[in-house]
């Protein structure tokens, strides 16, 4: 049975809820009506996501992703049942093949990942409890990646996408499978200051060559995806603005064709660098009225 992610949900970074007020901010993420929590580089323990599903009561929580690179496939399936049995439909474990420059400092070959992937899936389905497939998510850009996504899995978790491209996978990805695209917001009103907040976050992405390749597929040039970004791709990737000027561009991935849509809030006191940072409560309540 396919997990019930909602129309919106929550995509941070695994390392805020290393603060003291994490289970606080779970539950009220919970209590505030959205339907999914995703953890971004999640450790392939899974310690973080049980510790979540056990501060909430209804909220799905999700692995944005889990690096298929670092943990044997009967070790992660095992994982799974262990989260999936004392929680049940309510863990989405989202998988992925990260980039070269991360899984090469780890010391393996990145060559032919999707064939990588591909065969990580045949052990996840041969493992003694089996990951099902309605209960595991893929990260997606390209047609082919897409394609493995809704073929072998529940369907697609694209990152740093832009409406066009949630139109693009809907249209690979066919009817049927989960499109949940992730969403940069930055609540500020001011260009200057929104823009110089969105390309602190945008600028460490464009170092990675995946998702330069998706950038410039989808008609961006050499130009937007130098340094850290053109304004004209820094707008296209990161919506800014009050809560409604927000929910617009959630409402245009819904149009495009999303089921759900992962919001993630960059805030002044999250640092990718430092991997430092507290969950922005106030950021998501505030955005809750506009979303949901």
């Amino acid at each position: 049975m396919a997990i019930p992610l909602g129309r919106v949900g929550i995509w941070s970074p695994s390392y805020i809820w290393e603060a003291d007020d994490a289970h606080e901010a779970a539950a009220e993420i919970d209590a505030a009506g959205y339907g999914a929590l995703w953890l971004g580089a999640a450790a392939p323990d899974l310690n973080l996501p049980e510790k979540l599903l056990a501060a909430t009561n209804r909220l799905v929580v999700a692995t944005g992703i889990v690096n298929v690179w670092t943990v044997d496939a009967a070790e992660l399936a095992a994982g799974f049942h262990r989260l999936a049995t004392a929680h049940p439909d309510r863990f989405l474990l989202g998988l992925g093949v990260s980039h070269a420059p991360i899984v090469e400092r780890l010391g393996r070959s990145y060559t032919r990942p999707l064939d990588y992937l591909a065969g990580y899936l045949d052990a996840l389905d041969n493992a003694a409890e089996p990951v099902p497939v309605d209960q595991r998510v893929l990260a997606a850009l390209r047609p082919k990646a897409l394609t493995l996504a809704g073929q072998r899995s529940a369907g697609a978790h694209p990152y740093l996408v832009t409406p066009e491209h949630t139109r693009i996978a809907r249209e690979t990805l066919g009817a049927g499978p989960l499109l949940a695209p992730e969403q940069k917001v930055v609540l500020e009103t001011d260009p200057s200051a929104a823009r110089a907040l969105a390309r602190a976050s945008v600028g460490y992405y464009l170092r990675l060559p995946n998702y330069v390749r998706s950038l410039l597929a989808l008609g961006f040039t050499e130009d937007d995806v130098a340094g850290s970004g053109s304004d004209r791709l820094v707008d296209a990737l990161v919506a800014w603005g009050t809560p409604e000027q927000i929910a617009k561009r959630v409402a245009e991935h819904h149009d495009a064709g999303a089921d759900h849509v992962a919001v993630q809030v960059l805030a002044p006191d999250i640092d990718l660098a430092t991997r430092g940072g507290r969950p922005p409560r106030q950021a998501w309540q505030a955005l809750a009225a506009a979303l949901l």
